[in-house]
């Protein structure tokens, strides 16, 4: 891959949780840093960046709406159109980025609401934090957080968003557990992320690159679904997106990574009353 994280461990197995972390934490250091593009997207350099925007679902208006750099296309999706945001709700966003996501979704919520970003990487919070102050947005904030341990407070949160996040975690479950503990009841869960559609090839499974860049780490649909379930969420729904192809095999250079995995939207609802209480 184009990626330049070192690469697969020595015995071929999936690297250990600390691995993992490290080449995400380093890879999207850079991306902080560099404005580069994500998820080994080879074509960056020459097509523009609103196309890319536009290819994964953003419109004219949401690309036109957030000033400064809050836009790496780090995403697979835009999870602030399936969330049906509401006037006056407190939002989490899952590994926020620059903050593009975050920025989208104050415009929804207004100023009654409160929009709150979680990334494990100083840089990106950094980022983020600069861009506050450039959309004009004090309803906005960033913390640094890992989203396996959220520094969220229970039953705060009305919607959590994350793009294309949840597949770099080393601890799935754990995450959606942590989800739906700061969720309040009734609470919504909706993302744009990858999932699996067959058995990924070994050297791609154990490479720290590839989970990186978005591939390597993905899960499949009833995996998902059973993560989802056991962590208490209903209604759960999750639905491929057909023409994510077109942008998913400009992630490497050397093979279709389309043949592998599909974007998808992954929603969940909180039961709005506690069946132990």
């Amino acid at each position: 891959m184009t990626d330049t994280t070192p690469t697969t461990d020595m015995d071929g197995e999936r690297p250990d949780t600390a691995a993992q972390r490290t080449a995400v934490r380093e890879r999207y250091s850079r991306i902080a840093t560099e404005s580069s593009s994500c998820c080994g997207d080879t074509s960056s350099r020459s097509e523009p960046a609103t196309d890319r925007s536009k290819k994964i679902g953003y419109s004219n208006d949401d690309l036109d709406a957030v000033d400064g750099n809050a836009n790496l296309n780090l995403g697979c999706g835009n999870p602030t159109a399936i969330a049906s945001l509401e006037e006056g709700d407190t939002i989490l966003d899952l590994g926020s980025g620059g903050g593009f996501d975050c920025f989208l979704a104050a415009r929804e919520v207004g100023t009654a609401g409160h929009v709150i970003g979680v990334d494990m990487t100083p840089e990106m919070v950094e980022k983020a934090r600069e861009n506050v102050e450039s959309n004009d947005t004090p309803n906005v904030e960033f913390r640094l957080g890992e989203i396996e341990h959220l520094p969220v407070a229970d039953e705060s949160v009305d919607a959590i968003l994350s793009n294309c996040v949840i597949n770099l975690s080393p601890d799935k479950p754990q995450v959606f557990r942590e989800a739906h503990r700061v969720l309040r009841p009734g609470g919504r869960f909706a993302i744009s992320d990858v999932v699996l559609t067959t058995e990924l090839p070994a050297d791609l499974q154990a490479d720290p690159a590839s989970i990186a860049t978005c591939v390597g780490g993905a899960a499949s649909v009833p995996t998902l679904e059973a993560m989802l379930t056991e962590a208490g969420f209903t209604d759960v729904s999750i639905e491929s997106k057909a023409d994510s192809d077109e942008f998913i095999r400009k992630w490497d250079d050397e093979r279709d990574l389309s043949d592998y995995i599909v974007a998808a939207t992954i929603e969940g609802e909180k039961p709005a009353t506690n069946p132990q209480s």
